[in-house]
């Protein structure tokens, strides 16, 4: 049953700060949450998680993460229930409810549960001198992030014809062409609506403007990028990621995050 605790100083922008595999899980009771965000997952057996008056069933590659301070217990419906776990924190933690969308709970389904249920065995596995590998655990952590944000009311969303028929398709174009030059106009007319329109559709499924989440997804890109590539020019990252000019890609930087490129990279 390997527990990991971290001991290296908090220099990273993201990092865990226990993590664990194999765990024969016990029933836990907290009215007060949990201090960091905790993600708990289902190697074999069941569980059952309950999270604001709301029970969720863990089955094997189900997890759910839950928020700071969101009171929550959870016990096994089997026998034997065996248990993958992680807690964050960082330097810049304080941005992670703006990620996730400031959900108390995000419910994980098998499919993206087995990935990162790989990604959790395979940090743990590694973990032998975390002040050499450091930077590595953190980019794994800003992966599951990733993970955790693709999952936040996707199920929902699935069952949407208007989310189906023209916000779906618009954001796989984002994802392929995030570094070229699209605009909000050019990817309504690829889903034969206006802009207005498709924007409200944005806004009423994901809670935002096409605009704003072309940009988040292009910031988010060079986030990864800043984290590994520390000798990349900050003009070239703004160019990989779709922002023809540097200054703006900076300022939009800061607007996202709060911070400037070059102080997300002075973090790690």
């Amino acid at each position: 049953m390997p527990l990991k605790i971290r001991k290296t100083i908090l220099r990273e922008p993201f990092i865990f700060d226990t993590i664990g595999n194999h765990w024969e899980q016990p029933p836990v009771y907290r009215p007060k949450g949990y201090p960091l965000y905790h993600y708990l997952q289902t190697e074999t057996g069941c569980g059952v998680v309950d999270i604001q008056q709301k029970q969720y069933t863990l089955n094997e590659g189900e997890g759910i993460l839950i928020a700071p301070f969101t009171p929550h217990s959870y016990s096994g419906k089997t026998k034997q229930w065996i248990t993958s776990f992680i807690t964050f924190t960082g330097i810049i933690e304080s941005t992670i409810p703006q990620i996730l969308g400031n959900h108390k709970a995000i419910f994980i389904n098998k499919e993206p549960g087995i990935a990162i249920g790989k990604l959790i065995c395979d940090m743990t596995d590694r973990y032998e001198n975390p002040s050499i590998e450091a930077n590595s655990f953190s980019i794994d952590c800003y992966k599951l992030l990733m993970h955790f944000m693709d999952n936040v009311n996707f199920n929902n969303l699935l069952n949407e014809p208007l989310y189906q028929k023209y916000v779906l398709p618009v954001i796989k174009e984002i994802e392929t062409s995030y570094a070229s030059e699209i605009t909000v106009q050019k990817l309504s007319q690829q889903v034969y609506v206006t802009p207005q329109y498709l924007s409200r559709l944005f806004s009423k499924f994901l809670g935002c403007s096409v605009y704003k989440y072309l940009t988040n997804y292009r910031i988010n890109k060079a986030k990864e990028l800043l984290l590994t590539h520390q000798r990349m020019e900050i003009q070239q990252i703004s160019q990989l990621v779709g922002f023809l000019d540097t200054s703006h890609f900076i300022a939009m930087f800061k607007k996202f995050t709060g911070i400037t490129p070059l102080d997300f990279r002075k973090l790690n």
